[in-house]
């Protein structure tokens, strides 16, 4: 076992050499915010996010994630070794007031390596039994977060209205990437008996069920067992999530599916020339809020953006090609790609900003919270 001191002599070897492509990985939160607001802007924002639940579709809080990761290489064994904070990001989200996050595993963690291109890559197959167990020890540790009293699961719609009412955090525990289950549509059942409500089915690795945007296909789109595995999430309730997913592996999703669902964090790009690979097609965001009413996060990658405003700029954006009803907040918190909201303590910022742009109350009620519930509702209706 690497002791502090040898992993961080090690560690100023390896930073001499990781460049742009990596220092995201281990860089504090500083984005700015690139536009001025009043103070009594900054308190119209934090009293409406008290008067509204505010959901975020896809986050880290704390990096819980990490916690026990094993066989994890690199720099991504550095991420890992800065270790959780979960209590420090509870505080933001209350001062920020965030009712309920997702609270994310990410299923293909130990196999991540470096891309310049992409960011993150896999960089090895899994041994067998080896993404189970992953995703053993991070439900687990979630689960062992709220038996702390910290959060409080959210199992259901109501779940919401509960925690808002009792003052306490809801986590919505999710798994990013769908490698966990190995093609076995079964382990839904059990993903769902243990507090899942979302899988987002591919993120870096191809796996069973199809193929990841950012690598050539290998699949052709949604395999066999990712239909089987989503009808399956269809059953039980569970909200399928299409982020990360090529566009071929995401259009036999929605073909699939009889419920809506999401893309919880991205953009949309415009087919051109060196488009970013995390965004998705115009075509995709319509037919995932065609279908059923589904969502788009908005999602504050520092892609393009450099600061808080950019991201009220691109939520916009966002919103002027899907519509109001079928954008949601999608901040990857904790683990996100050079974030421009780097802390839900700014959230009353963004806020603020938006309302400064012209939306109206009922317009950003439906962003911070409202058209995620109504997916939530529509999923869990059985």
């Amino acid at each position: 076992m690497l002791t502090r001191r040898r992993l961080l002599v090690g560690g100023s070897t390896v930073l001499l050499a990781i460049g742009s492509a990596g220092w995201w990985l281990l860089r504090q939160p500083t984005a700015p915010t690139g536009f001025a607001y009043r103070d009594d802007e900054l308190a119209r924002a934090q009293a409406f996010l008290a008067a509204h639940p505010v959901i975020d579709a896809h986050a880290h809080p704390g990096r819980t994630f990490v916690r026990g990761a094993e066989h994890v290489r690199g720099m991504v064994r550095l991420y890992a070794w800065r270790g959780t904070f979960e209590r420090r990001t509870l505080a933001d989200m209350r001062a920020g007031g965030v009712d309920v996050a997702a609270f994310a595993a990410v299923a293909d963690f130990q196999t991540l390596a470096l891309s310049d291109a992409t960011g993150l890559t896999s960089a090895r197959a899994f041994e067998p039994g080896e993404a189970w167990a992953s995703y053993r020890r991070q439900i687990d540790n979630l689960n062992a977060l709220v038996g702390s009293g910290w959060v409080q699961r959210i199992d259901r719609p109501a779940d919401i209205a509960a925690v808002r009412a009792q003052g306490q955090i809801g986590a919505l525990l999710t798994v990013e990437g769908g490698d966990f289950l190995e093609g076995k549509p079964e382990r839904v059942g059990e993903a769902y008996a243990d507090g899942v409500r979302s899988i987002t089915l591919m993120h870096y690795r191809h796996n069973e069920l199809g193929d990841i945007m950012t690598e050539a296909p290998r699949h052709g789109g949604l395999t066999r067992a990712g239909t089987a595995v989503v009808r399956e999430m269809n059953r039980v309730g569970m909200i399928v999530d299409l982020a990360h997913a090529s566009e071929a592996t995401a259009f036999g999703a929605l073909a699939v599916s009889t419920r809506p669902v999401m893309a919880s964090h991205t953009h949309v790009h415009q087919h051109a020339a060196g488009a970013p690979p995390r965004f998705i097609s115009q075509e995709l965001a319509t037919a995932t809020a065609s279908a059923g009413g589904g969502v788009i996060g908005a999602w504050p990658a520092g892609i393009g953006i450099s600061d808080l405003n950019g991201f009220v700029d691109r939520t916009l954006e966002l919103i002027d090609r899907v519509g109001i009803d079928h954008v949601c907040l999608g901040t990857d918190m904790d683990a996100n790609y050079k974030p421009v909201l780097d802390s839900y303590a700014k959230l009353p910022v963004y806020v603020a900003g938006l309302f400064q742009r012209g939306l109206a109350e009922d317009e950003v009620a439906k962003l911070v919270g409202g058209n995620f519930l109504r997916v939530f509702t529509a999923v869990q209706t059985r």
